[in-house]
């Protein structure tokens, strides 16, 4: 009986234990997003006023192209500036209609195009950054020039290092 009952009271402790060390870590992950959240709630402008981060002089993304189908495109260059454009076109794979609109540069090779150079940006050759694409905010699994338009949709081009 003497033996039930302390492996019971080490049993308790040790979930005592477990709880107050899962408190501790939820409340630092919490100070942490609280911390980033404050630190870039607000940005000075050189007039000393604030607005919201994330808000650039444009509010409006700028209008580039022709045709029935619209989708978005946002640029992340290498220092984290974005750039956003409404893309109007009548091409069918993304790749085309930025090429067309020389958004976008790039080498051939054996898996498609790859974007060497955007909006005039173009990264340099040894490899530690590239062009990353997204769709709707997620990774693309294809590439700019072989991913078919859906209008609406929300396109990304980033400059990510290796």
């Amino acid at each position: 009986m003497r033996k039930t009952a302390h492996k019971t009271w080490l049993s308790t402790l040790l979930c005592a234990v477990l709880i107050a060390a899962m408190a501790l870590m939820t409340a630092a992950c919490g100070d942490t997003q609280t911390t980033s959240q404050t630190d870039t709630a607000s940005q000075t402008d050189t007039a000393g006023q604030t607005e919201p981060a994330g808000q650039n002089d444009a509010a409006e993304p700028t209008s580039l192209g022709e045709g029935e189908t619209t989708f978005s495109l946002t640029v992340t260059d290498p220092e984290g500036t974005e750039t956003s454009y409404e893309i109007h076109t009548d091409a069918t794979t993304v790749g085309d209609a930025l090429e067309s609109l020389d958004l976008i540069a790039g080498e051939e090779g054996s898996y498609g195009l790859f974007v060497t150079t955007v909006d005039g940006v173009t990264l340099p050759s040894d490899g530690d950054q590239y062009w990353a694409f997204y769709i709707d905010g997620e990774y693309a699994s294809t590439g700019v020039d072989q991913t078919e338009i859906t209008a609406g949709a929300s396109y990304a081009l980033k400059a990510e290092s290796m």
